[in-house]
């Protein structure tokens, strides 16, 4: 049975979440718990149950001499979160290219469209798209687990893009991977759709970590 979040619990869990995907709380930053409840104008103890549960997603390490901090970025943590996003990412590319209706296509070339007529230097704008864009292809998979998970793991991912956006250019050439794998959701080539989709992620991760290894 699962346990119930308490509202004010869920939002510490939330405004943290925030503060550690865009940076404001950096990685291998120590987390004040009493300050950062001050800043957030909370009490105590919702704060530290959300930091266990943001513990439990790996964005927050605890010790037992320094308490609290921010997890670092490091390069198997994110072997791993890329094995996982591949393999999931590749599945819902799949099932939408079967399953797919006429109504989720057009939402998909909307964004598709939305993508191109994007300016290359918002890349803050294109990386909210990219998320709709994820998000459509899980919904049109017609799994809701499936695309439960896949948020979970690209929330996991957004703190990625925060950090590697102002060192790489790869984003906007994402688009051009977009648009072949809209194709092939459209015409259901279940196969293409899959392996344009492992491509793109896959294109992701290897950036990522070829920065993380310059660092």
């Amino acid at each position: 049975m699962e346990s119930v979040v308490r509202p004010d619990t869920q939002r510490a869990y939330n405004l943290i979440c925030e503060k550690i995907i865009t940076l404001e709380l950096p990685p291998g930053h120590p987390i004040h718990e009493q300050q950062l409840a001050e800043t957030l104008e909370m009490a105590l103890s919702p704060v530290q149950e959300a930091l266990k549960m943001l513990a439990d997603d790996h964005l927050v390490r605890v010790t037992a001499r320094h308490g609290f901090y921010v997890a670092d970025v490091n390069v198997p943590d994110l072997d791993q979160l890329s094995e996982l996003r591949l393999a999931l990412e590749g599945l819902a590319a799949n099932l939408a290219a079967q399953r797919a209706t006429p109504d989720e296509i057009i939402v998909l070339q909307a964004l598709r469209e939305e993508q191109t007529t994007a300016d290359p230097a918002e890349t803050r704008r294109l990386f909210e798209i990219d998320h709709k864009f994820h998000q459509a292809i899980a919904k049109s998979a017609g799994n809701r687990y499936l695309a439960q998970t896949l948020d979970h793991f690209f929330g996991l991912s957004l703190r990625l893009w925060y950090l590697v956006m102002p060192h790489l250019d790869f984003l906007p050439g994402s688009v051009g991977k977009h648009l072949d794998i809209v194709d092939a959701i459209a015409r259901h080539d279940s196969a293409a759709a899959e392996q344009l989709m492992r491509e793109h992620v896959a294109e992701f991760y290897k950036n990522v970590r070829a920065f993380l290894l310059t660092r």
